[in-house]
């Protein structure tokens, strides 16, 4: 997906199709290759899929929290002249879509969250690694899937160059903590905005009774289950996930 990557001011971003805008918001140490069974899908049924790269490592120390990654995401709607977007997230993109909605709530047409953070205080993982042991930081990256197959070398090898990097390592705890400090739960019962929740019934990072929770604390949400699959459905049942996605954009009339 890189030779896809469009480079414009401070944005890069990949963008597919026309219609409906469908923002796609990744997580921490997810790459834009985790959508790509949902940028492929979507474009043909008349959504314009957009994948912004987070500046997740590139903003000053201080700067490096959810609410200022859910500006920059209103930032990049704003500059490409977007209403009525539907956000789509997974775990800490997850996040900053619920917190962009409670900020913007008149440019979200609807939301999607995935092994979303925003109420689970381990969300962005409990202790963060040994640097440099190899086998460690592959059994982690396993954890996070139902089949430990999914996490790919080259998945497990992107993790572990980030936590080596030390300034990475450091933005990564803080952007955890301030994932813990923006606990949603008295924002989310006054969010209206349509929300659906599709959850891995394994998912061990997030578990299921976080999914039920925003369910019961969501005005308007729906919540999807996808048996044997962990934190990200996206990745691991890419087919299901869309299946479940689409029906409920048609039901909703988005």
């Amino acid at each position: 997906m890189e030779e896809h990557i469009i480079e414009e001011g401070k944005y890069r971003y990949i963008e597919e199709g026309e219609g409906t805008p469908m923002i796609i918001l990744h997580g921490l140490m997810g790459g834009l290759s985790n959508f790509q069974g949902v940028s492929e899908y979507f474009p043909s049924k008349g959504y314009k899929v957009l994948i912004p790269e987070l500046p997740i490592y590139d903003m000053p120390m201080l700067k490096t929290t959810v609410k200022n990654f859910a500006k920059f995401l209103e930032g990049f709607i704003e500059y490409k002249g977007l209403e009525d977007v539907i956000l789509l997230g997974n775990s800490l993109g997850g996040h900053i879509g619920l917190l962009h909605t409670k900020m913007f709530p008149e440019k979200v047409k609807a939301l999607v969250i995935t092994g979303s953070s925003g109420l689970y205080e381990s969300a962005m993982g409990d202790g963060y690694p040994k640097r440099g042991d190899y086998e460690f930081i592959k059994k982690k990256a396993q954890e996070v899937f139902y089949d430990p197959e999914v996490a790919t070398k080259e998945i497990v090898d992107e993790v572990f160059a980030t936590v080596n990097d030390r300034m990475k390592l450091v933005k990564t705890l803080a952007i955890a903590k301030s994932a813990i400090r923006h606990n949603m739960s008295k924002d989310l019962p006054h969010m209206n905005t349509p929300t659906c929740i599709i959850w891995g019934e394994n998912d061990t990072v997030t578990p299921p009774n976080v999914a039920k929770e925003f369910h019961e604390l969501l005005p308007d949400s729906d919540l999807f289950w996808i048996p044997e699959c962990g934190h990200a459905p996206m990745m691991e049942h890419p087919e299901e996930f869309n299946v479940i996605l689409e029906a409920w954009l048609a039901q909703r009339n988005f």
